[in-house]
């Protein structure tokens, strides 16, 4: 965050607009504790995915499908600034490389703790294993709810979205496809 106070400030500005009584007690320390909130919210722009994974690569000894299911994810709609949040499901079949299982995780946060759409956190989670490992295969399913569905607009509390990414051989081959889904089966955020 370049300048904290005047993102304070800002945040001071909206609550006058929003409350009638902006100076409250509860209000008094809003500013800063948003600021840093957002701070938190929007720490995954500071983050390489490169210098995160590091280390964490290693000689494939396996060319079988690795599969980390149930990653938790919050994120921040762009269009609204509301949260939205879910599960990743992140797969991959090794060509001479395998990650760090803690590693694929991390590289889901450092792409969720930014203002996201989650149809590019779903390509970028994809993309950034394919760039660092090199697999036969990358495929990444997320499932999410959208606050920015469920309290305004169509206000659909039960409604869930569902993308995924689909590279190499989990694109190109019928059956490795099928086996992913299957493992992943019908997991609900």
């Amino acid at each position: 965050m370049s300048d904290p106070d005047d993102f304070q400030e800002q945040v001071a500005a909206m609550l006058r607009q929003l409350d009638p009584e902006p100076f409250r007690e509860g209000l008094r320390d809003t500013p800063r504790r948003v600021q840093k909130a957002f701070e938190a919210y929007t720490a995954g722009y500071a983050q390489d995915p490169k210098e995160v994974i590091g280390t964490g690569v290693f000689e494939a000894e396996t060319d079988e499908m690795v599969l980390v299911k149930d990653i938790e994810l919050y994120s921040l709609c762009e269009h609204h600034l509301a949260p939205f949040f879910g599960k990743a499901h992140v797969a991959y079949i090794p060509s001479d490389k395998i990650i760090g299982l803690s590693k694929i995780a991390r590289v889901v946060d450092i792409y969720a703790r930014r203002l996201q759409v989650q149809e590019r956190l779903t390509m970028q989670i994809a993309e950034a294993l394919e760039e660092v490992m090199r697999p036969k295969g990358v495929a990444v399913v997320i499932e999410a709810s959208h606050l920015c569905m469920m309290m305004r607009g169509v206000q659909k509390q039960n409604s869930r979205t569902v993308t995924s990414c689909l590279r190499g051989l989990f694109r190109r081959d019928e059956r490795t496809r099928a086996e992913f889904l299957q493992l992943v089966g019908g997991r609900t955020a």
